[in-house]
């Protein structure tokens, strides 16, 4: 399913728990860390470096004046695309959790008020 991970011998994109992407002058390096196992000191992470690649563009309207620039290897493009998948997968699952607990907690306070409003009713009964 995530082809361009595993092409960097990612084999299993589910233990991904977030990733970074930084330039470094004519290159960018990316670090995958990956979900840590209970009783784990160290956080499990894997670095790759991929040269930015070289384009000229035109940048006067036609006169003929050109910029050399760089830009994100396409290969770390594809890479990325699939990593936001998976880290927006999780963010979502825990996004929903919060959600789910949140409404817990506020069911458990209307229930314990309820509770007590009918306990102040038998007191005065």
């Amino acid at each position: 399913m995530y082809k361009n991970l595993k092409s960097i011998g990612i084999t299993n994109p589910s233990d991904i728990e977030r990733y970074s992407l930084r330039q470094e002058a004519n290159s960018d390096t990316l670090k995958i860390y990956f979900h840590k196992e209970k009783g784990d000191f160290l956080t499990r992470s894997v670095k790759f470096k991929y040269p930015r690649q070289k384009k000229t563009v035109l940048i006067d309207g036609g006169r003929g004046t050109y910029k050399d620039t760089t830009e994100i290897n396409a290969n770390l493009r594809f890479i990325v695309e699939e990593l936001d998948k998976i880290t927006r997968r999780d963010q979502q699952e825990k996004d929903t959790k919060q959600q789910v607990l949140s409404e817990l907690r506020h069911l458990e306070k209307v229930v314990s008020n309820k509770i007590a409003e009918i306990e102040a009713k038998l007191e005065r009964l």
